[in-house]
C-alpha cells in the first residue's frame, strides 16, 4: 500500500469535511458540526488562513488528515494544536496514521514551535493507546471551557 502524506489543498476540503463528519460520528457528537464548505475552505485556503492540515492519500483518495493552527501560551510561546486527527477505518493499523503524526510533529519542530497540543476523548482507547506509544503527556488536570455563539 502507498501511502502518501501532502499538504492539504482547498481541492480535499469536500473530502475532509465528510472525514470531520466520520469523526463527529465515531465522538457520538455529528450535530456538532455546522461548519459549512465556503466557511472551511475561506478559513483555510482564503486570503488569511487560520487552519492547515496534511493529508494520507491511497490511490487518489484521502483517507486520513491532521488538521492544525498554531496556538499561543504565555507559558511557552507558539505550540501547534492538533485540532483534529482521523484516519479512515480501513486504513488503521496501515502506518497512515504514524505518517501524518510524525508529519505533523515534523512541522512543529521545523516552525520552531515549541510543542503539539491535542485533546482526546477519555473513553477513545485506540487513540490513548497510539499517542502512549509516543510517550505523550495526557492531561487529566484540565477542564475545558467553552462559550457557543
Amino acid at each position: 500500500m502507498n501511502i502518501i502524506i501532502r499538504r492539504a489543498e482547498k481541492k480535499d476540503c469536500t473530502r475532509l469535511l465528510q472525514l470531520i463528519n466520520e469523526l463527529a460520528v465515531y465522538e457520538k457528537a455529528p450535530q456538532e458540526v455546522t461548519v459549512t464548505l465556503a466557511h472551511f475552505e475561506e478559513s483555510g485556503f482564503g486570503a488569511n488562513p487560520v487552519w492547515w492540515a496534511f493529508v494520507a492519500e491511497i490511490d487518489g483518495t484521502v483517507e486520513g488528515f491532521a488538521l492544525y493552527y498554531i496556538r499561543y501560551s504565555t507559558w511557552k510561546g507558539q505550540c501547534l494544536y492538533l485540532e483534529d486527527f482521523l484516519v479512515t477505518e480501513k486504513l488503521r493499523g496501515q502506518g497512515a496514521g504514524k505518517l501524518l503524526f510524525d508529519r505533523t510533529i515534523q512541522e512543529a519542530k521545523d516552525k520552531g514551535y515549541t510543542r503539539m497540543v491535542w485533546q482526546v476523548l477519555d473513553w477513545n482507547e485506540p487513540a490513548i493507546n497510539f499517542y502512549n506509544k509516543y510517550k505523550a503527556t495526557l492531561d487529566s488536570g484540565w477542564i475545558n471551557g467553552i462559550l457557543d455563539f
